[in-house]
């Protein structure tokens, strides 16, 4: 008796883990646009059929949100922009025009350095992803990006 509950708690588990959803893989990275001055890039690639909010989602859905954590050597520039292709759609169900992409989108803030010292940005990029049938539950990604003061 002991066994079978194991096996059944064991395959349990392993079915629960199999069926965990990860339609949004993202990438961070810097780009010098300037002396001392660069782009952070928080980039979403999402799954066919699939879609992340936008920083202004519109009522209901949580929003996409990429924090910074405070760098002494590092000042933000500006609000993060979105790039990529706006969709907006009323929702009946939150009775709201949602906007969203899908694809890709990529979420810039530029900075500059203080001095000519390489250091790393941390944060964090929070969102919610969607389909026609469902929604994940909101998710918080922590990401840090090394800046070369080259």
């Amino acid at each position: 008796m002991k066994k079978s509950i194991t096996f059944i708690l064991l395959a349990f588990v392993f079915s629960a883990h199999a069926q965990i959803e990860n339609p949004v893989k993202w990438e961070f990275s810097a780009k010098k646009i300037g002396n001392k001055q660069y782009e952070l890039h928080v980039t979403a690639l999402i799954e066919k059929k699939w879609h992340v909010y936008a920083q202004d989602a519109g009522e209901g859905p949580a929003p996409t949100v990429v924090s910074f954590a405070a760098n002494p050597l590092v000042l933000m520039d500006g609000k993060v922009k979105e790039t990529g292709k706006l969709e907006s759609v009323f929702d009946p169900n939150f009775n709201s025009t949602l906007r969203y992409y899908s694809n890709k989108v990529d979420f810039v803030q530029k900075i500059k350095l203080k001095s000519a010292v390489a250091t790393v940005v941390k944060g964090t990029v929070s969102f919610m992803v969607c389909n026609d049938r469902k929604c994940l539950p909101p998710k918080e990604i922590p990401f840090t990006v090394k800046i070369s003061a080259k």
